[in-house]
């Protein structure tokens, strides 16, 4: 089985000084880092964690859909 790669929305936040991480397909899988490397890092981290706790739970695993709007750009007909 091969890792879903899903998408992070990394930004930061003037009001925390912090970077903040966002997994869009996984509701509530938030994280933050005090660089952009430790939020990623961190992302990783918590998808991982998000993705266990839904095995034992008996949730379903969503597979990873969102994409930026930047992609639909080139899309539009």
């Amino acid at each position: 089985m091969t890792e879903p790669h899903y998408h992070i929305n990394l930004f930061w936040s003037d009001e925390d000084q912090l970077w903040i991480a966002d997994v869009p397909d996984l509701r509530g899988c938030t994280t933050h880092g005090a660089t952009r490397a430790e939020a990623v890092e961190n992302a990783a981290e918590a998808i991982e964690g998000w993705i266990d706790t839904a095995r034992e739970v008996g949730l379903a695993i969503p597979e990873p859909r969102y994409r930026p709007a930047i992609y639909a750009v080139g899309n539009a007909a």
